[in-house]
């Protein structure tokens, strides 16, 4: 089984253009702006402009109006978008023009053992008009904090599509994939943090991205596959 590939969180046309060398099978736009990641709904129609078909531009949104994500899809055409916030199903359903576009919605997993209290399966059957249901760590503010919850304390048995988030890099994706694919009907993988560049000093540049790091990624999601 093929696992789908997001890079997220991209700012520049090099970065873009890398992710799509690499067999990126979608790339995200922060359209939050208190992201560090952030780009204008313009700004991501640009870079969005680039993507050849059958790579998917995916919107990410944060408790936005239904006038402001209406009006990003009108500039970015065939994406997918990403609810990051505290969006009900309702609003989900809404602002996706009632499944006219499909929909992520992301769950904030907590970290540690306060994991295992997190109802996925009751989640995955609230936001069951999602495509597929994002899983991100719970941390400051709302996604891209490289940190990874506990895999092993998400439930044997999850009736939904995945995206597996948090804290992904080269070396633990291997892991993810296998502990995770088991649990649901299809995974994807979806990473930000771990394919930047790095900070001095520690950390990494939000939003700045690494053309190796993504290459090194991806060979690992295609190995994991084999």
């Amino acid at each position: 089984m093929r696992t789908r590939i997001k890079i997220c969180g991209l700012t520049r046309e090099q970065d873009v253009d890398a992710a799509v060398a690499a067999g990126a099978d979608a790339i995200g736009f922060v359209l939050y702006a208190k992201s560090q990641r952030y780009v204008s709904p313009e700004r991501a129609a640009e870079l969005a402009r680039r993507l050849p078909p059958f790579v998917t531009p995916v919107l990410l949104f944060v408790n936005e109006p239904f006038t402001k994500i209406a009006a990003a899809c009108q500039l970015i055409q065939g994406a997918t978008l990403q609810f990051h916030g505290n969006e009900t199903p309702q609003q989900c359903l809404e602002a996706s023009q009632h499944g006219a576009r499909p929909f992520l919605r992301a769950a904030r997993i907590p970290l540690g053992d306060a994991g295992r209290d997190f109802d996925l399966v009751k989640y995955a059957s609230d936001y069951s008009n999602a495509q597929a249901i994002l899983l991100d760590a719970e941390v400051e503010g709302f996604g891209g904090g490289g940190k990874a919850f506990n895999w092993s304390l998400l439930p044997a048995n999850v009736n939904a599509h995945l995206v597996l988030s948090g804290g992904l890099n080269a070396a633990n994706v291997t892991d993810g994939i296998l502990q995770v694919r088991p649990r649901c009907k299809t995974l994807a993988v979806d990473i930000s943090s771990g394919v930047e560049v790095d900070a001095p000093g520690g950390g990494t540049l939000k939003g700045i991205k690494d053309a190796q790091k993504i290459q090194q990624f991806i060979a690992a999601v295609r190995a994991a596959d084999q």
